[in-house]
């Protein structure tokens, strides 16, 4: 049996002075035969709780929840020495406690060690959730410097791989946003909350936007006149969102920013809303604001929301969904006009002739890469305006990398298709991945794709890469919303969604990460053992 111990800190202070006690807790959590290889348990220990891992007769335990939104852990995948988070993906080496997928930015404490009935405590403190790695700080008299167009978490965590791994020069980040980087999942999903990240003093800030590169002086051009020159150079200017006819009018919105997501909160609740697009963005505006304006009704250009990526099916389900919070869908329909009176929005004018009544107008109907500042450069772009970069994340020229929605990239579960995925979680793993290639430590960008959607208090979890699926399997029923799907291309399963049926697309996640290939007869099988369900 084991007693595990555990170093608390506890603080006290007495006339203005800090004093640290170790306080030793110990906890008699299971028998040695009640964990077997590759399992883990979550267990309490000084009524907090653990998670407690066995790997190859190693014994190690770690924080119990995710780092990114306190998930547990324990209801997540367990591939090897990773567990990965149930809800969105990130993943943690329950040897070490380090983030090693996102999304995310901290890793976990480990909380002791022990082989067989050796103990080693660490001192950390048992009611810590985050850990932060530590950074090397800039050396005085280093000229090097890192530049990073952008400030999303491409650039962000570019910049804490960075000083995590003792890079000794500068980092600046230019960008035109005055407030810091943002978790921008939030913004169609709960557009009324603070959410900005805590950032270090990892680098510097230039508020200005960058309006060309020049690579044979490596010198970048900002949009006051002024230029700043540049060592190494990361591209991560993410993308925009298409802008429609009659956007200049006041009440049409566009959602890419903290004040954009305000604006729209405080001027829709009592207001009649018509959303533009059933994309993630359009639907998770839709559902958001469905107890919050006097109607909402969103135009759609095909039969069902995600027909495309998801399938007709659980696209049904979803408008089901909504419906029932009284959102009304129009469907197979385009907007040919939004009309003005005395410079405001009033009604959306569709190609089917209806016309809807409108105070609030909001355009989910796309995204393009922000590229357009490249112009001269020679740093190739695709025919979508994506840089187009290699498996290391470098651009056609040296000493310049790309990363996040802005970026081409190959990816590494599709046999090196060149893809623009805008997924937030992708956009991290780009980040870090650049930063290695910055300091000559070669690292490919092998990481699974994996988002998710709130719907009406529902997530909806996806993994893989869909496009060009032939075949959909369905585990559960869509229409009682606990569903898996396996999406089939070649025989193969080239991506999974599901709905309260975890944590089988992190499972799935883990095993495309290893590179296994999940055939159609494994998905087609009543035994899902496979997937340790």
């Amino acid at each position: 049996m084991f007693a595990l111990h555990l170093a608390r800190m506890n603080k006290q202070q007495e006339a203005g002075q800090s004093e640290k006690q170790e306080e030793e807790v110990t906890g008699l959590v299971c028998l040695e035969a009640d964990l077997q290889d590759g399992q883990m348990r979550e267990v309490a220990v000084d009524d907090q709780k653990v998670l407690l891992v066995r790997i190859q007769g190693q014994y190690s335990a770690v924080g119990s929840r995710c780092s990114h939104y306190s998930a547990p852990l324990i209801k997540g995948a367990l591939v090897g020495d990773r567990v990965r988070c149930p809800f969105h993906g990130a993943c943690f080496n329950v040897r070490t406690g380090d983030i090693e997928e996102y999304p995310g930015l901290d890793s976990i404490p480990i909380l002791f060690y022990l082989v067989l009935n050796h103990i080693y405590p660490h001192l950390q403190s048992l009611t810590l959730t985050k850990r932060v790695k530590e950074m090397f700080a800039i050396q005085p008299g280093t000229k090097h410097t890192v530049l990073l167009i952008g400030g999303g978490p491409a650039s962000l965590v570019c910049a804490e791989t960075l000083r995590q791994n003792c890079y000794p020069g500068h980092i600046v980040i230019v960008t035109k946003d005055s407030l810091p980087p943002i978790d921008k999942p939030k913004l169609s999903k709960a557009m009324n909350l603070e959410n900005h990240f805590a950032t270090q003093a990892l680098c510097g800030y230039v508020l200005l936007q960058v309006v060309s590169v020049h690579p044979p002086d490596k010198v970048v051009k900002m949009s006051d006149g002024t230029s700043k020159r540049y060592d190494q150079l990361l591209i991560a200017t993410g993308s925009r969102p298409l802008s429609c006819p009659g956007s200049d009018l006041k009440g049409v919105h566009l959602l890419q920013s903290y004040d954009d997501a305000k604006e729209i909160h405080s001027s829709s609740v009592g207001q009649r809303a018509v959303v533009i697009g059933a994309s993630f963005i359009g639907m998770e505006v839709a559902s958001y604001l469905s107890d919050k304006a006097t109607s909402v009704a969103l135009v759609g250009s095909a039969s069902y929301p995600f027909e495309k990526s998801l399938g007709p099916e659980i696209g049904k389900m979803t408008m089901a969904m909504l419906e029932e919070k009284n959102v009304k869908f129009f469907m197979n329909d385009r907007v040919t006009e939004i009309r003005g009176e005395n410079g405001k929005v009033k009604n959306v004018v569709l190609s089917s002739g209806a016309v809807l009544e409108a105070d609030v107008v909001i355009a989910g109907i796309g995204v393009i890469p922000n590229s357009d500042f490249l112009a001269g450069s020679k740093v190739a772009v695709d025919s979508g305006k994506a840089v187009i970069v290699d498996k290391y994340m470098r651009t056609n020229i040296p000493d310049i990398f790309s990363a996040g929605d802005v970026a081409s990239f190959p990816l590494s579960i599709r046999g090196d298709q060149q893809v623009n995925i805008g997924h937030w979680q992708m956009s991290h793993s780009h980040g870090k991945v650049a930063a290695l290639n910055m300091l000559k430590k070669p690292t490919k960008i092998e990481s699974v794709p994996f988002f998710w959607s709130a719907l009406a208090g529902k997530s909806i979890r996806y993994t893989g890469y869909g496009e060009g699926y032939t075949e959909i399997l369905v585990k559960g029923k869509v229409e009682e919303r606990k569903f898996l799907a396996f999406y089939i291309k070649d025989e193969e399963v080239v991506a999974a969604a599901s709905l309260m049926f975890d944590p089988a697309v992190a499972q799935v996640a883990e095993l495309m990460a290893e590179g296994k290939n999940i055939t159609k007869k494994q998905a087609q099988s009543d035994d899902l053992s496979w997937l340790q369900m």
